[in-house]
């Protein structure tokens, strides 16, 4: 069993940057790949970034030279550092733990989800 919790959403102006933290308890967190989704109101939860267990990233389109994941396996943590918003990105976000050596893309395939966490990009 796997516990996710995410912190670090808030209410930002289009431009601004905000940096999200998932942290992990319970099983070894180093062997699972970690996923971060985000739904807005009436869409579908889609991927936006995800890293390996060893450290290899994964980003959707959307955000692409904009977030940076990362994570520290010693803390069990994974971040997501989130530069230069817009009002598009405005969602609740949620982090995912897979045990795999891939990213996916997919919600299916995820085991344990967080709570989520509300961004919300003013413009």
């Amino acid at each position: 069993q796997v516990q996710l919790v995410e912190s670090g959403g808030g209410l930002v102006q289009a431009g601004d940057s905000l940096r999200l933290s998932c942290a992990a308890s319970g099983r070894t967190f180093s062997n699972y790949a970690i996923g971060w989704f985000r739904q807005a109101p009436g869409k579908e939860r889609e991927f936006v970034a995800g890293i390996t267990s060893g450290g290899v990233t994964k980003y959707a389109d959307s955000v692409k030279g904009r977030f940076a994941i990362s994570r520290d396996n010693a803390k069990n943590t994974v971040l997501l550092q989130m530069n230069s918003l817009r009002p598009e990105d405005t969602a609740v976000y949620y982090c995912a733990a897979r045990i795999g050596v891939t990213v996916q893309v997919v919600t299916e395939v995820y085991e344990y989800w967080g709570q989520g966490t509300q961004v919300t990009v003013s413009s």
